[in-house]
């Protein structure tokens, strides 16, 4: 059985990533930061399914905390799923963060670097001696970080996921040796709970939003994690060093 780890996983993107690769057959090590519950409604989603998973808190901005999460993933390969190695890594943790440039604190630039660029980086560093040759990964970034959904108020956080695209190209070069793919998606906006659940709260903009998409709509969760799933599964074998919009033709 492959096993797939999956970052943010308790909702939205990552939970239907973590499924969809569950669906595929492989075992999903899951984390969660703050949604302990939505982690364990994935973990009872996917053994539904008839699959295995397991839940592990993380904080995807703390670098402190990474060797231990690693011996924590060892724990899991050994006792649960039998291996001292997994195939399928999928860095999905992350949390949104606007302000106009002239408005930028220090403080808010360095929580939105650390989480979404600074994080993701030393955690596949942190894990790559437990990635099996010939695994994949997949980086989750953001439309917002291609010139024609630039929107004011975004600089940080695109300029972040913009940097984990490049990111995801260099870790293709250099990871390709041992067999291992790495690829990035951009979604567009995607109804999750991300933003402090904006959508949810404002139901009002998502018809004008639907506006902005070739395909009349905007995203779901797993328009996402189907992408993600397919990425790191048999059907991406021949795909690394890609960047993927998978928005639904926005602003096509």
């Amino acid at each position: 059985m492959k096993v797939a780890v999956v970052t943010g996983a308790s909702s939205g993107i990552g939970r239907s990533a973590a499924v969809e690769i569950a669906r595929r057959g492989s075992g999903v090590v899951l984390t969660y930061s703050s949604n302990g519950q939505g982690a364990k409604e994935a973990v009872r989603e996917i053994e539904q399914l008839g699959g295995t998973a397991v839940a592990l808190p993380l904080d995807i901005a703390d670098t402190s905390g990474f060797p231990a999460f690693r011996e924590d993933v060892t724990g899991v390969l050994r006792e649960t799923f039998g291996r001292d190695s997994f195939d399928q890594l999928v860095n999905n943790a992350g949390f949104a963060g606007m302000a106009m440039i002239e408005d930028t604190t220090e403080q808010s630039f360095d929580r939105l670097t650390d989480g979404l660029f600074k994080g993701p980086f030393f955690l596949t560093q942190t894990l790559l001696p437990l990635l099996a040759d010939g695994g994949a990964i997949v980086n989750v970034s953001s439309n917002s970080a291609l010139p024609h959904v630039t929107e004011p108020g975004y600089s940080v956080y695109a300029s972040a996921k913009g940097a984990l695209i490049v990111l995801s190209r260099y870790m293709a070069k250099e990871f390709g040796a041992r067999g291992i793919r790495v690829n990035s998606v951009s979604p567009g906006a995607t109804r999750t709970r991300f933003a402090d659940d904006a959508f949810a709260r404002n139901p009002e903009i998502v018809p004008e939003l639907a506006r902005q998409f070739a395909l009349g709509r905007v995203g779901e969760p797993d328009d996402i994690g189907l992408a993600v799933a397919a990425l790191v599964s048999e059907e991406g074998r021949w795909i690394t060093g890609q960047n993927i919009e998978v928005s639904g033709g926005h602003h096509l």
